[in-house]
């Protein structure tokens, strides 16, 4: 089908690998960047909530632009490298910032940097195996993942006891090394990448005729691909600030623990995301893309009003297993949902894009709402406030958004018009 199998056991491999080591490396210092100012820089929490916006805002721009790019370009692995690279360098180059704009600017360019990852690694996973073992290979992909930023985790935690917050730095730059080696082990033989922008195999459709991508106003005519975008958004919205929160909440009961149990926090939800991964890359073939991720935003209403029953430390860390069950179905579910949407379009990496973009407005969003809140009426509050927003999130996807489960006969049926009418709109 494509190259020999060999080489596509070997990119299957390289994908694993690098899916474990880029988890650690993608959002750069992800939570972690709250505990440190919070701390470290003894910021408070609305300024922590608007740097945090502000470096997502730098994302969102960057987002549907990145999609763009893998969709047109077959040096796939190079962009990835080269933004592993940046992420890592302005990230390591944070103590070195002291006032609010040079950090905010650093984590913007790291946020910017790192809208290559999710549109790379789906495009790369798809070009290597095809439509057919698709949802399986993104399970898979979710699950090394998880590992990776639970193993990330664990050290970061047990480390960061001893040594302190610091030592968050030096395992970024370990990680990124070895994401470099595993991208550039990716056999580029491996890659059908008219395939891996989605299209047909080598780009040419079952009766052999040589295809052209659909215009890009597919992104704002295919309707399902608009709620879906706007329930990435609400998800988002309830879901980023979460754990920064937990995380404040931790770290001013205990400063010297506060990394160490952001740490926890991350390890328990990470370990339960790994099973889920992989039963969505199992299941959701048979069961249907819709269910799963009505699963995932039924949790975070759940999850937000948990977060207020208690501040014991163990209370926190296990609600946040929650975040694993919720976050592991989203992660899973969500490039799937998105092939489904633009098969044979051509236009799979930038309908990512541009829905990641809406999960960014989200994103940043959710931790300027969060810091507000709190100031305004605490943490319980804020947590309260989050999870009703992954509710509106919940009936806007039950009520509006069709299957998209091409298995089904309402998935076929939504699929082959969505096809059909991105096939009448100019190439763009």
């Amino acid at each position: 089908m494509y190259s020999d199998s060999k080489s596509r056991q070997r990119a299957n491999r390289a994908l694993d690998a690098a899916n474990f080591f880029l988890a650690d490396v993608r959002d750069g210092l992800g939570p972690y960047l709250a505990v440190y100012l919070l701390t470290e820089r003894k910021w408070d929490e609305a300024s922590i909530g608007v740097v945090m916006s502000i470096a997502s805002f730098a994302g969102i721009v960057a987002q549907t632009p990145a999609g763009a790019v893998v969709d047109m370009i077959r040096a796939k692995r190079p962009v990835m490298v080269c933004a592993a690279l940046i992420v890592t360098c302005v990230s390591l180059a944070l103590p070195l910032c002291s006032g609010f704009w040079p950090v905010a600017v650093s984590q913007g360019i790291a946020h910017a940097a790192g809208a290559i990852f999710p549109p790379a690694i789906a495009a790369v996973s798809l070009g290597v195996v095809g439509h057919r073992a698709f949802t399986a290979r993104v399970g898979r992909n979710e699950s090394f993942n998880h590992a990776g930023n639970a193993a990330a985790a664990t050290i970061a935690g047990g480390t960061a006891y001893f040594f302190g917050p610091q030592v968050v730095f030096y395992l970024l730059a370990f990680m990124a090394i070895a994401s470099l080696v595993s991208v550039l082990a990716i056999p580029e033989d491996a890659i059908d990448h008219d395939l891996a922008r989605g299209l047909h195999e080598h780009g040419r459709n079952l009766g052999g005729a040589l295809e052209q991508p659909s215009g890009l106003s597919i992104l704002l005519t295919c309707r399902p691909l608009l709620l879906f975008a706007l329930c990435v958004m609400l998800f988002h919205l309830s879901n980023a600030a979460m754990l920064p929160l937990v995380g404040q909440k931790l770290a001013l009961q205990d400063k010297d623990l506060g990394t160490s149990l952001m740490s926890a926090c991350i390890t328990a939800a990470q370990i339960v995301m790994v099973p889920m991964a992989m039963l969505v890359g199992a299941r959701a073939d048979r069961w249907g893309h819709k269910r799963f991720f009505l699963a995932a935003l039924l949790i975070l209403p759940l999850r937000g009003a948990l977060y207020t029953l208690s501040d014991n430390k163990a209370w926190l860390v296990g609600v946040q297993l929650l975040d694993g069950i919720g976050a592991g179905i989203f992660g899973a579910i969500f490039p799937v949902i998105v092939a489904d949407l633009t098969r044979n379009t051509g236009r799979f990496n930038v309908a990512q894009g541009a829905i990641i973009t809406a999960q960014g407005i989200g994103a940043a969003l959710s931790t300027t709402l969060a810091g507000l809140v709190v100031v305004k009426a605490g943490y319980s509050a804020a947590f309260l406030t989050l999870g009703a927003v992954a509710g509106i999130g919940f009936a806007v996807c039950w009520f509006a958004l069709p299957e998209t489960c091409a298995h089904s006969s309402a998935g076929t049926s939504r699929i082959t018009h969505a096809t059909s009418s991105a096939s009448g709109i100019a190439a763009g």
